[in-house]
């Protein structure tokens, strides 16, 4: 359970996450992609046959197939299966792993699965619960070392001002709240609400006319008034969790709402104990206390799923109970692992049959420069024009990625050099510190003869 309570401000350090700034894919009542919108520049085919997948998913007529994104390193493919959860609804669950995630040492290939796979469909419950609500007023980020990864920083507390027409409050928050603020996106203009109990987080959309907040090209989240009456309040609210969430509940014989976002290590988890859960979950859609929500499975590098996996996925496609499944890959023929078999993508023919494949491409100069700046503002970085320019022709020249990467990095040379906004001059000497995976290999083939084998 985490702890909410009122505490003396701490030094505002703020991480931004990739795709926090995503709110959609961006379209036009046709259905039309605008070139800069919802957080998302550029791929204009993909993203309209994206939002033509949403249409599908929302009519009921993606029952057995899935989708595939196929292109090279760093065009979005990640950006636009996020963008597809989001134009599905704000509680639409979204799960990512990647290919080699599934050889757990711990667990069998199949049990990762499936529990990918429970993590990806959501149970809507309606409750009477006491709430913080309000508009985010002002929002300050402390950091720290992550405890899985020393080189790696991880929000640890946040406090957070929010505030109604009759009321203000600020607040403190634990680790497991601070980590929903920052996988979110949450920021100043949102209007929220927290359970007081579970330190659950959900974002109605962005306040109407509300000062000093940031905004991002076109908006398409939904404007919202800010609440009446007293920031902790009741609220009778629908909150969503996710079928691994009841499946651990259940495997702990504990059913308790209030502790279904505790601690609870991730285990093997037995097929009564599903089984169970399926038929609590249709019992209570019966009598109106919970709704299903298919949400969206990303399985990225899908190419290095085994044969296994692969039979499993298609299994899973045919199931009553299955997830949005979008897979995505930036390889070409290959073999399927487990097999001496080549295949596009490295993807059995019968799963890929089932597939719609989206395409996605190089970025142009001109879309890299806007990914660029939205970037910068989502770190709250100031480059100048100049600087702006250079990131973008390392962009052209390499990948966007690599021009991405060295934003944080020119950050700190420029402040070394007493300097808040960042110059060509800084960038230029990011770049002679970091390489990029071409020099990385001219690197290694110049110095063939030194390296180990």
């Amino acid at each position: 359970m985490s702890s909410i309570k009122e505490l003396p401000s701490v030094r505002p350090v703020e991480k931004a996450s990739i795709h926090s700034h995503i709110t959609g894919l961006g379209l036009d009542e046709n259905g039309k992609p605008k070139f800069k919108a919802g957080g998302l520049v550029g791929q204009l085919e993909a993203r309209e046959a994206a939002g033509i997948v949403v249409q599908l998913v929302r009519q009921g007529k993606m029952a057995g197939k899935g989708v595939l994104l196929v292109g090279p390193p760093g065009t979005g493919k990640t950006a636009l299966a996020y963008a597809i959860a989001r134009e599905l609804g704000k509680d639409t669950p979204f799960t990512v792993i990647n290919g080699s995630e599934i050889y757990s040492t711990e667990l069998k290939k199949t049990e990762v699965l499936m529990q990918a796979v429970r993590k990806s469909i959501g149970a809507r419950i309606k409750q009477v619960r006491p709430v913080y609500q309000g508009v985010v007023k002002d929002l300050k980020v402390k950091v720290g070392r992550s405890r899985i990864n020393p080189y790696a920083v991880m929000p640890r507390e946040v406090q957070i001002t929010l505030a109604t027409k009759d009321d203000e409050r600020t607040l403190s928050v634990g680790e497991e709240v601070a980590a929903q603020i920052y996988q979110q996106g949450i920021r100043k203009g949102d209007v929220i609400w927290i359970d007081a109990e579970t330190g659950r987080i959900v974002k109605e959309g962005r306040a109407k006319n509300f000062e000093g907040a940031k905004s991002y090209d076109i908006e398409v989240e939904r404007l919202v008034d800010i609440p009446a009456g007293p920031v902790r309040t009741q609220k009778e609210i629908s909150f969503t969790v996710t079928l691994h969430d009841l499946d651990r509940n259940f495997a702990a014989q504990k059913l308790s709402f209030g502790l279904l976002f505790g601690l609870f290590t991730e285990r093997e988890i037995s097929d009564d104990v599903r089984r169970s859960v399926d038929e609590w979950v249709k019992e209570k859609i019966n009598q109106g206390i919970v709704e299903l929500i298919p949400g969206v499975l990303f399985i990225d590098d899908v190419h290095m799923l085994d044969i296994e996996a692969f039979s499993f996925l298609t299994k899973a496609l045919e199931s009553d109970l299955s997830p949005i499944l979008i897979l995505a890959t930036n390889r070409g023929l290959t073999k399927i692992r487990g097999t001496d078999v080549e295949s596009p993508h490295g993807i059995p023919l019968d799963l890929l049959d089932r597939l719609l494949i989206i395409q996605t491409k190089p970025y142009s100069e001109n879309e890299i420069r806007e990914i660029i700046k939205i970037r910068a503002e989502e770190l709250d970085i100031a480059i100048d024009e100049a600087g702006i320019e250079e990131l973008t022709k390392i962009g052209a020249q390499t990948s966007l990625r690599y021009a991405i990467q060295l934003i944080e990095p020119a950050s700190i040379v420029a402040k070394r050099n007493g300097r808040q906004i960042i110059t060509a001059e800084d960038v230029r000497y990011a770049t002679g510190l970091f390489m990029d995976v071409k020099k990385s290999i001219n690197y290694v083939k110049e110095c063939e003869s030194l390296m180990l084998k």
